[in-house]
């Protein structure tokens, strides 16, 4: 059965244009309440959130429940290495992306089966709880003496490397039935601050930028199928682009290079509000980066007084936004089943790998 089942009758128009953490291992009682109310177009997961198969199952479906809408997006960040919220004993270690570039770099074919299977396995443990959306591929271009907030998260330092791995990842992710999410565009590998701790100014002009940092996004943003799917902003200052505001919160940023120069047309989601790159309260936040051209706000943190305060300042969901999240899913293809034998040659490419 594809994924896509019943998407095209979905009204997405119908949900706030936000997506929302949870406190804890299942909704609260006021969580209940205010998201049946104001419907959150989805949900993310984190650590705080997991514990067993069955609770997340339980969580996710208490969700959809709540906000009247099955096909609502659950989101996550599964990317392997120290970017996992998904973790042994109940489910697999996958490694860090830069295992996939140093194997391309020996062998292409080989770093990009990998990539692929890894991400098939990933997205098939995820499709088993109901998550449909996970924040990766990475196409990220670390520089030298770049903040390692990116670091073995990256799959190479060069364009073709990260196109090529890129791609792979979302191939593998959409057989299984999931939403890639591309990040963090239009670039964080030049950044020299964690923005979750303070906000990177990046001087770099624009001419080198494209040259390096768009290129993987242009490449991708197509990727897998023909159709594009969805990318989450970086909270960084491009000031050969817009000086006063960080990207996700910049019509500059975003409509002239992701929309226009990159030609970005999936579902844009911002980089979580609470990070400590954005100034202000998420109710202040959220609106300044719908209104500068994000589709999606994300707020993770699960505050519930920050919540009902960002619910009263968010706008409805805009047409384009609406279309977006309905072609994105609709794109995915039939999913495949991940058994022994692809879990047999993962595990050999792994050690061709040196992983």
């Amino acid at each position: 059965m594809s994924a896509s089942n019943g998407a095209a009758a979905t009204d997405w128009g119908g949900f706030a244009p936000v997506v929302v953490g949870c406190a804890g291992l299942q909704l609260t009682p006021e969580e209940r309440v205010l998201f049946g109310v104001r419907r959150p177009l989805g949900l993310i997961l984190f650590a705080r959130n997991v514990d067993s198969p069955a609770q997340v199952k339980a969580l996710i479906a208490d969700f959809r429940g709540v906000v009247g809408n099955e096909l609502a997006p659950v989101l996550i960040d599964q990317e392997g290495g120290r970017v996992a919220r998904l973790k042994p004993p109940h489910w697999p270690k996958f490694p860090a992306g830069e295992v996939f570039g140093r194997l391309w770099a020996q062998d292409r074919a080989a770093g990009e089966e990998l990539a692929y299977l890894n991400y098939r396995w990933i997205g098939a443990e995820l499709a088993a709880l109901g998550i449909d959306v996970d924040c990766a591929p990475v196409a990220d271009l670390p520089v030298p003496g770049a903040h390692d907030v990116i670091g073995d998260r990256a799959y190479g330092r060069d364009p073709a490397t990260v196109t090529a791995i890129g791609g792979a990842v979302m191939r593998g992710l959409a057989d299984a039935g999931v939403l890639p999410v591309i990040k963090h565009i239009p670039g964080h590998g030049r950044s020299h601050v964690d923005s979750h701790l303070d906000l990177p100014v990046v001087d770099t002009d624009l001419a080198e930028m494209a040259h390096s940092d768009f290129r993987p996004f242009v490449a991708l943003r197509d990727a897998p199928y023909g159709t594009p799917c969805w990318a989450m902003t970086a909270h960084i200052v491009y000031s050969a682009i817009d000086a006063g505001h960080p990207a996700t919160m910049s019509p500059l940023v975003i409509g002239d290079i992701i929309r226009r120069r990159i030609g970005f047309d999936g579902v844009l989601i911002s980089d979580d509000l609470n990070m400590k790159a954005l100034k202000g309260r998420p109710a202040e936040t959220g609106p300044a980066a719908l209104a500068a051209g994000c589709d999606l706000a994300l707020h993770c943190s699960g505050d519930l007084a920050e919540m009902q305060a960002l619910f009263t300042a968010l706008p409805a969901m805009g047409p384009d936004a609406a279309r977006r999240i309905g072609a994105a899913r609709a794109s995915l293809p039939a999913t495949q089943a991940f058994g022994a034998a692809e879990a047999a040659r993962h595990r050999s490419l792994l050690e061709q790998a040196g992983a």
